[in-house]
């Protein structure tokens, strides 16, 4: 098993890669997008600004490769973090009219990425650090073989919304209901790092690998 980790130019990797590596697959850092084709799974980070990551998405021809693998090919994604607002149709981050469409993302799931405060978190933002998780699909998927109520690790001001709530597959309470994880179909997104988030965090990995597929 090759699982590829998208490698854009922001953040550093090596968690993630050492995560994949541990649980015994190939972890391949894919630096182009013509070679995404080369893995069976693939990871979307992302850490920091919305708008930034997406223009580097946009500029340098992630977008239409993801897209095409994931879409046409049907290949598994799997966003962490900032990686899984990215899957969003757009999100609010750095907009100054909030009237407006915002920054675009990748459009996989639908939805709207919008901050915290707006949502009428009143809590210290970012949320930084443990919190429990609640699924919404306990038989099976990303939280298979993962105790209900599971601690992982989160840091974040913003949140996904999708547009189907269907596609919310768990939440976490940060004074307001937030989105923790997103699944449609073969395409998963955690907000929490899975990477960071020791059993539990690697289980939902393994999961990924094994399952992304279904």
């Amino acid at each position: 098993m090759r699982v590829g980790v998208v490698d854009y130019g922001v953040g550093n990797l090596g968690s993630v890669v050492g995560a994949l590596e541990a649980l015994g697959v190939t972890a391949v850092l894919i630096t182009d997008p013509k070679d995404i084709h080369t893995t069976d799974r693939l990871i979307l980070p992302g850490v920091g600004n919305f708008a930034d990551c997406a223009v580097r998405l946009h500029a340098d021809g992630w977008t239409p490769a993801l897209r095409d693998e994931v879409l046409a090919a049907g290949k598994p994604l799997l966003g962490i973090c900032l990686g899984m607002q990215l899957l969003a149709a757009n999100s609010l981050e750095g907009s100054a009219d909030h009237e407006s469409d915002g920054t675009p993302g990748l459009n996989l799931i639908p939805g709207r990425v919008t901050g915290l405060r707006t949502l009428g978190c009143k809590l210290r933002v970012p949320h930084m650090g443990w919190n429990s998780v609640t699924s919404r699909t306990p038989l099976g998927g990303p939280f298979a073989g993962i105790p209900d109520e599971s601690d992982f690790y989160f840091v974040h001001s913003y949140a996904f919304v999708p547009d189907d709530p269907s596609h919310v597959s768990a939440t976490t309470d940060y004074d307001i209901p937030v989105t923790a994880a997103v699944r449609l179909g073969h395409i998963w997104g955690t907000q929490f790092h899975p990477e960071k988030s020791s059993r539990a965090g690697f289980r939902l990995l393994r999961n990924f690998i094994e399952q992304a597929a279904c």
